[in-house]
């Protein structure tokens, strides 16, 4: 799995493209956004009558989380517009268009695809480094198909370019690749070697633990977990991702237990959405 250092890269580049002139009413919204409080996030940031890129580029991350994805890609293309050099801006535009594809009808939905492969093209081609950004258009071209500019070759050459500079998102990249090709044992494999590179990341731990739980080596499955929760006790994700193991297993109890667990815990906007923790509830019959 990625790590998310969204946080990070998007605090530094409305440093850069607005000088850090981060407003009060900026920095109560984008409190409330850590929050997962978007609607008050956004009322904060309509409310202080501003313009400028880091405002709309907090108000579109707002209007995604609120599955409000028109108006995300319309505030976010002002985002892009006053700071051509943010690629944080351009993978939120990529991200808001993907949605549109997915949730558009038929003769819409290609146009939108599109644009959120050139958005996320472009997220990338300003910042190589940016593993969300990497990630969003790795995933593009592994899950589009080719007349939509998708493809296993692009994935496979993005991989290789990864593997340059973190051999272990490269072999958690690679694994993802030779999953999608029934080729398995190489998959788990790639997923091991991107734990051994990198054991004290919890995602590649996490990686592994769905890996098998997906295949019925729930014992296996189930340590893995345990050192999960050992490098980081307590935290969101990993309770979410174990919870959702369990569910495909058919451990409604434990599972219960874990989202029940979950949905009290404080969450940000990395972590999956607690309403998805209270989907898989109610498909245990919770």
């Amino acid at each position: 799995m990625r790590e998310f250092v969204l946080i990070l890269s998007g605090f530094f580049w409305i440093g850069q493209a607005s000088g850090w002139a981060e407003s009060l009413a900026w920095t109560r919204a984008h409190e409330r956004y850590q929050r997962t409080d978007y609607a008050g996030s956004l009322q904060e940031l309509l409310a202080s009558g501003e313009q400028n890129d880091a405002l709309f580029l907090l108000m579109g991350q707002n209007y995604f989380m609120m599955a409000q994805y028109k108006k995300a890609s319309e505030v976010l293309e002002k985002a892009t517009a006053l700071a051509p050099a943010n690629p944080v801006s351009f993978m939120w535009l990529g991200r808001a268009y993907g949605r549109r594809a997915e949730t558009s009808g038929p003769f819409t939905a290609p146009g939108y695809a599109s644009k959120a492969r050139q958005m996320f093209e472009k997220a990338v081609a300003l910042d190589p480094a940016n593993r969300e950004a990497v990630g969003d258009l790795f995933d593009y071209y592994l899950e589009a198909p080719g007349f939509l500019g998708g493809g296993a070759n692009k994935a496979a050459a993005l991989a290789a370019q990864v593997a340059q500079r973190d051999p272990a998102e490269g072999q958690y990249y690679q694994a993802r690749l030779d999953e999608r090709r029934k080729e398995y044992d190489s998959a788990e494999q790639h997923l091991r070697a991107a734990l051994k590179l990198a054991p004290r990341q919890v995602g590649r731990v996490i990686a592994l633990a769905k890996y098998l739980s997906a295949r019925g080596r729930n014992k296996e499955s189930d340590a893995l977990f345990d050192q999960a929760e050992q490098i980081a006790p307590q935290d969101p994700h990993v309770i979410y991702e174990r919870a959702s193991a369990y569910v495909k297993e058919g451990r409604k109890a434990e599972a219960r237990r874990l989202l029940e667990r979950y949905l009290q815990a404080p969450v940000t906007p990395n972590d999956p959405p607690k309403s998805e923790a209270e989907s898989l509830l109610r498909k245990i019959g919770a």
